[in-house]
């Protein structure tokens, strides 16, 4: 659910991903449902933890388990062909689990954001 890391720098990174046909997310209306987009900015926290352990000296990533979604808001559906771009922030972490922020946006607008509490171990 992410294409690409684009840049990381400090405690935020920014992923993208192109909406494919193919997605798992796709709804008969042609347009991603909402847990699609939830995954998709887990898995962009999940793609810049392991870019932070690796940069750390880990030899593998870890894995990342969602705890908890707070304050989801979607504004848009995202359609087939859409990039999405995702900024995480990166906020304290305690035995584990990290509160992070994710923002989608479409040609600059935003489609969704959200506070998750993520595990990892």
């Amino acid at each position: 659910m992410v294409d690409e890391l684009l840049c990381v720098n400090g405690d935020e990174a920014t992923c993208q991903l192109t909406v494919r046909p193919d997605n798992f997310f796709i709804d008969t209306d042609s347009l991603m449902a909402e847990p699609g987009l939830i995954e998709h900015i887990a898995q962009s926290a999940s793609a810049f933890a392991g870019h932070r352990a690796i940069a750390a000296g880990a030899t593998e990533p870890p894995v990342g388990y969602i705890g908890e979604v707070k304050n989801f808001h979607l504004y848009h559906r995202p359609q087939i062909g859409d990039v999405l771009t995702t900024t995480i922030t990166m906020g304290p972490e305690v035995e584990g689990i990290t509160i992070i922020r994710g923002e989608t946006l479409v040609n600059g607008e935003i489609y969704a954001d959200t506070v998750m509490k993520i595990f990892i171990s």
